[in-house]
């Protein structure tokens, strides 16, 4: 709706912009008759000396400069050229183009193409890929512009819509992602079941059950972390409420106490020096803090240690999760984040990861405004901090605090 009403006031800048300097052209040549009584010196608001315009060129001019404003402040380039390709408008978002250099002097001669084939009385509609730095995808149309069936002039849109070609980049790299990691656990479970249909010996059916068990729980596991992505995504607010900071640490910490146990995974928690509360979705920060523990689990080896601390840094609270682990190669530490991707594809499959936890994380610090990052050493380990900005209370108040 946005596009087309900054198409359709372009459109109007020109024809109008066209018109008008034909009229003050065609004036220049006629003569104002005798009789005409000039027009008053001011207009009805005082702000403009009108001279000897008369009504009909007041209002046309005002449209014009109305138009040109909306123009101006449209976030897509518009060029305007009269039917002899003589350039009579350019908008600040196209003024990128105009005598530039490297990429958008490509698109510069793009611009000028287009508005000739507009001249010629051609619709154009095509896409530019500039490959950077940083890479952008431009489309650029044109429309001639026609009064009585006559080719006044043309006019250039310029969109960048790289911002779009990488969100559908992602969406179709999500579904193949989706697809082949549902098709692993789908497989297994299909292969089980026809070797379980045809089993007599019940060592067998023993030995089996437990391998159908697991591969249906890491299908649940997938699932379950597909929701949570696409609830985060739904939810445009989280539901804050006041929590206490310390309590959420030993909650998140028993929720993987299990599991790092049966590796021999030490859990700390690092209790901060007050007793702190904070406005954050406790849900979603517990499922954060829950994914952070356990890929930390998943990524150390056998007697090491996993701490967690909290900590407030004037009104931000932040998390930081520690491990002894593995570490994170440099190369790898701008994706981790990315659904699906994985350091350790065969560590990661063994211990049941998705692939997704490190992308819910994310996606919980963006919803509370906040931000993740990592430190990571190969072969040392790795420190996650999850920061809220603006999320610690001063004090709990009086019924809280009972």
């Amino acid at each position: 709706m946005t596009a087309m009403v900054v198409a359709i006031a372009a459109v109007f800048v020109a024809t109008t912009g066209v018109l008008t300097i034909a009229l003050v052209r065609t004036r220049r040549r006629i003569p104002e008759p005798a009789a005409v009584v000039p027009a008053p010196a001011t207009s009805s608001h005082g702000d403009e000396d009108l001279g000897e315009q008369r009504p009909s060129d007041v209002s046309l001019e005002h449209r014009a400069r109305v138009l040109e404003g909306a123009a101006a402040a449209a976030p897509d380039g518009v060029v305007v050229v009269d039917r002899d390709g003589n350039e009579i408008q350019r908008n600040v978002a196209a003024e990128r183009y105009q005598g530039a250099r490297h990429a958008d002097a490509l698109a510069e001669r793009s611009i000028n193409e287009q508005l000739d084939a507009a001249l010629a009385g051609e619709r154009t509609n095509r896409e530019l890929e500039l490959f950077g730095p940083p890479p952008r995808v431009l489309r650029i149309m044109t429309e001639p512009l026609r009064v009585d069936d006559r080719i006044v002039g043309a006019v250039a849109f310029v969109r960048d819509i790289s911002e779009a070609r990488r969100v559908e980049a992602i969406r179709r790299d999500f579904v193949a992602n989706v697809s082949h990691e549902l098709k692993t656990p789908i497989g297994a479970l299909m292969l089980l079941a026809e070797t379980l249909a045809t089993a007599d010996d019940p060592a067998i059916l023993e030995s089996l059950a437990p391998r159908v068990h697991l591969e249906a729980e890491r299908l649940a596991r997938i699932v379950d972390d597909l929701l949570d992505l696409s609830l985060l995504e739904a939810q445009h607010e989280p539901e804050r409420e006041p929590i206490a900071v310390v309590d959420l640490l030993h909650e998140v910490v028993e929720r993987v106490r299990s599991s790092a146990e049966a590796v021999g995974i030490q859990l700390v928690v690092d209790e901060p020096s007050t007793r702190l509360r904070a406005q954050l979705d406790r849900r979603w920060i517990a499922s954060a803090l829950v994914n952070l523990l356990d890929n930390a689990v998943k990524y150390s080896d056998p007697g090491g240690v996993v701490t967690v601390r909290a900590e407030a840094e004037g009104d931000e609270l932040v998390f930081d999760v520690r491990d002894e682990g593995i570490g994170i190669p440099t190369r790898d530490l701008d994706r981790i984040f990315e659904r699906f991707y994985r350091v350790d594809r065969a560590r990661s499959r063994a211990t049941g990861g998705t692939g997704l936890g490190l992308s819910i994380v994310r996606h919980v610090a963006e919803a509370h405004r906040g931000s993740v990052s990592v430190q990571s050493t190969e072969g040392v380990g790795s420190v996650f901090h999850l920061s809220f900005p603006g999320a610690v209370m001063t004090r709990p108040s009086l019924s809280e605090a009972s």
